[in-house]
């Protein structure tokens, strides 16, 4: 049977509108939004904000939920917005007081945002998710109604049972020499490249780019200046040129050299060209053209250079290579995977800890060793945690011999080969070499959960794609989505121990049910567990 409807039966306030009752206590939002420390992330937030002078800033529990809820969803800064203002379980998660129709910010707030939010800030969120985790920061968690009866009603025979909200108050350890906490838990580093949304550059394409902006610049001064002829660009010609080779299948080396020849005279006779037009501007008045396309005339100029000494020494690398004309800090990576021998991205030098809690330690622009930041990560878990790891686990790359020497100097174990020439195998020594060979192997497969944190980072939070434009924007992005990875192991410890708590109490109430009835009436345990407590 086939029941239609017209799509036009209804009106906006015909609709019937459910929310005259509570929300769902259980809704993902709310469990998320109780096991978060907002005001210690309020508190980095805050930190280098001017307190006494400027326009009043937004609540940082407003800014900080909707970066929550943009790189949880992987949303766009304007969708983001809407989401919010659309959803009143998001409404809630960002601290508004109740539901509003008017969006909480503009969208483009999000720039001013991410520049804002620096290394310190996101040190703070960190720190303040470390100690949530340590049980520094205690979680209260509301008490029901049926708990509270319980309480009031049973009698305390024995010792009384601990309320679930102290369950997670184990202080963290202060004293980082001591015997006892020398060495706890364990660091697993790793490196990765986060590619950033650009397109796959070419020489050839980055110098018909180069040309067309010059040619833009060309336009601008010409205007400004009412020159009653404009200089010859040939910008037809160029363009022709750039797709009879561009649109090649099949390229051989001599067609694309002579391709790059054409387009760099295109552009050296562009410069020239724009540099005579500046000398007609007095010196001290301002340039006639706008800030984004005078940065464009600074990176072609030195774009031009590089491609130039390249074509003359017909090499194919320089130093600091230009590999994006609007974002110039990104550098080929040249990783030699399968898939992607070259990456263009930042390099991340990253640590996880036993529990699941990611830190981005290092983030630069230029292709580094990273077995060199291995100290640095020991030093700073220490700074965190008040104490040396007991295991480092890292690929092979780190097991250099002032790292190993480190490692040993402060009794760290190293899960990595031992260096020099395999030991070779006798009668006597044939199983020590075995287990050692079967530890070797336990202790690398220990290493796959960073492995897994890259793969969770890129295939569910976008971090494969950075579209931030500037490198310190993309720093913030790039550390949102680590803190908000932080905050769902954070969430599943908060809950897991929540339910934990509440197991305990309830076991504990049992037996004081039952040690209470057997002095009262003289009954069996298990008559009165089958029958009373269920």
């Amino acid at each position: 049977m086939i029941r239609t409807s017209s799509s036009k039966q209804l009106t906006i306030a015909e609709f019937d509108w459910p929310f005259d009752t509570a929300l769902d206590k259980n809704n993902r939002w709310v469990k998320l939004s109780n096991c978060i420390p907002w005001d210690e992330l309020a508190e980095s937030y805050y930190q280098g904000l001017p307190a006494e002078r400027g326009r009043p800033v937004k609540d940082a529990r407003l800014v900080i939920g909707a970066v929550i809820i943009k790189h949880k969803l992987c949303l766009s800064d304007v969708e983001t917005v809407q989401q919010i203002q659309e959803n009143p379980y998001l409404q809630y998660f960002v601290g508004l007081a109740g539901y509003q129709q008017a969006a909480p910010f503009a969208p483009s707030l999000f720039v001013e945002i991410r520049k804002r939010m620096g290394a310190t800030v996101f040190d703070g969120f960190n720190q303040a998710i470390i100690d949530a985790h340590e049980g520094k920061k205690t979680f209260k968690q509301p008490k029901t109604t049926a708990q509270s009866t319980a309480l009031d009603g049973a009698n305390p025979l024995e010792k009384p049972a601990e309320p679930a909200e102290q369950v997670n108050e184990t202080p963290r350890p202060q004293a980082p020499d001591s015997a006892e906490s020398a060495h706890q838990g364990r660091l697993i580093v790793d490196a990765t490249v986060v590619e950033q949304a650009i397109r796959y550059p070419t020489d050839l394409s980055l110098l018909n780019e180069a040309r067309e902006f010059s040619e833009l610049i060309i336009d601008k001064l010409c205007v400004h200046l009412q020159v009653a002829q404009k200089p010859r660009t040939y910008r037809q010609s160029a363009r022709k040129a750039y797709l009879a080779i561009a649109k090649q299948k099949r390229l051989n080396r001599k067609t694309l050299r002579g391709g790059l020849k054409q387009q760099l005279q295109y552009l050296r006779r562009n410069l020239g060209h724009i540099d005579l037009l500046l000398r007609e501007i007095p010196e001290g008045e301002q340039l006639p053209l706008p800030r984004w396309l005078l940065y464009r005339y600074w990176v072609i100029q030195h774009l031009y250079q590089q491609q130039w000494d390249m074509y003359q020494s017909q090499t194919k690398r320089c130093d600091n290579r230009i590999v994006s004309i609007s974002q110039p800090h990104v550098r080929p990576m040249v990783r030699g995977k399968l898939n992607k021998p070259v990456e263009f991205g930042a390099k991340l030098s990253v640590s996880l800890t036993g529990d699941g809690l990611a830190q981005v330690d290092s983030l630069r622009w230029d292709a580094f060793h990273e077995g060199l930041d291995l100290t640095a990560q020991v030093e700073a878990y220490r700074n965190r945690y008040g104490h040396y790891p007991e295991r480092v686990l890292a690929d092979p790359i780190y097991g250099t011999r002032s790292n190993r020497d480190y490692l040993k100097q402060h009794g760290i174990h190293f899960a990595g080969k031992p260096l020099g020439r395999p030991k070779q195998e006798t009668d006597e020594n044939r199983e020590q070499l075995k287990q050692a060979k079967a530890q070797r192997k336990q202790d690398y497969t220990q290493r796959i959960p960073i492995e897994g944190k890259f793969g969770q980072g890129k295939n569910g939070y976008g971090l494969n794609y950075i579209r931030a434009k500037r490198a310190n924007t993309s720093f913030a992005w790039i550390n949102s989505i680590f803190l908000v990875m932080n905050l769902l192991i954070l969430e599943r410890i908060f809950f897991a121990l929540c339910k934990s708590g509440l197991a305990g109490f309830i076991k504990t109430l049992r037996l004081a049910w039952e040690q209470y009835f057997l002095k009262r009436r003289g009954d069996s345990p298990c008559f009165l567990t089958e029958n009373f407590l269920g």
